[in-house]
């Protein structure tokens, strides 16, 4: 429990820890899953943003651990699709390269694709990497009081191109979103709420 009086604890005198840089540059990322378990990932896409600017875009299809596919109606993936894919361990040298340089991650609805990513990694038996994630719906709920803040709601309100559960298009829309709240001037906010058990 936080204590009121700043004398009782030394790390409460500390000044914190500063944010990351207004312009620092970030990647945007979204996963698609297989099943109800968080490390059934079997697609990821990363778009790289420096200032407000898109540098790069990345799309991995992943082999998960198991065949059964309970979402295909949602992304249209399928265990043929993914069969002859790597897996997330096999994969996960060319990630971390990818993700290497950025101040911090941002996804839409962030404790998913955080609950996802910290799965993987832990079933391929790495540690996730220890950044910060920027949750766009809450930035958008912020920046902009959107009485919904789901992924077509913001995109339509920023004219932003979606093709919904399309693993490119969807992380490409979160990064949008973060940069049209850094073009006008909107703090974005770190680091997300606490991560919740992955859910559709």
């Amino acid at each position: 429990m936080r204590r009121s009086s700043p004398t009782t604890s030394p790390a409460a005198t500390e000044p914190a820890a500063p944010g990351p840089a207004p312009d620092a540059p970030f990647t945007a990322l979204d996963f698609e899953t297989a099943d109800y378990g968080a490390d059934s990932a079997c697609a990821l896409a990363l778009v790289r943003v420096e200032g407000v600017r898109i540098v790069s875009r990345d799309l991995f299809m992943i082999r998960p651990p198991r065949s059964r596919f309970a979402f295909t109606h949602i992304h249209g993936i399928t265990w043929d699709h993914v069969r002859r894919e790597p897996t997330f361990a096999e994969l996960w040298p060319e990630i971390e390269a990818k993700l290497a340089g950025a101040a911090f991650l941002a996804a839409h609805n962030a404790p998913f694709d955080r609950g996802v990513l910290a799965a993987c990694c832990a079933l391929a038996g790495h540690a996730p990497p220890s950044l910060d994630f920027l949750c766009t719906v809450r930035l958008a709920r912020r920046a902009w009081r959107l009485p919904r803040a789901n992924l077509p709601a913001v995109c339509a309100h920023l004219g932003i191109e979606l093709n919904h559960h399309d693993p490119a298009s969807d992380a490409e829309a979160c990064a949008r979103i973060a940069i049209a709240a850094r073009t006008e001037g909107i703090a974005l906010g770190l680091p997300s709420p606490p991560r919740r058990k992955p859910s559709r």
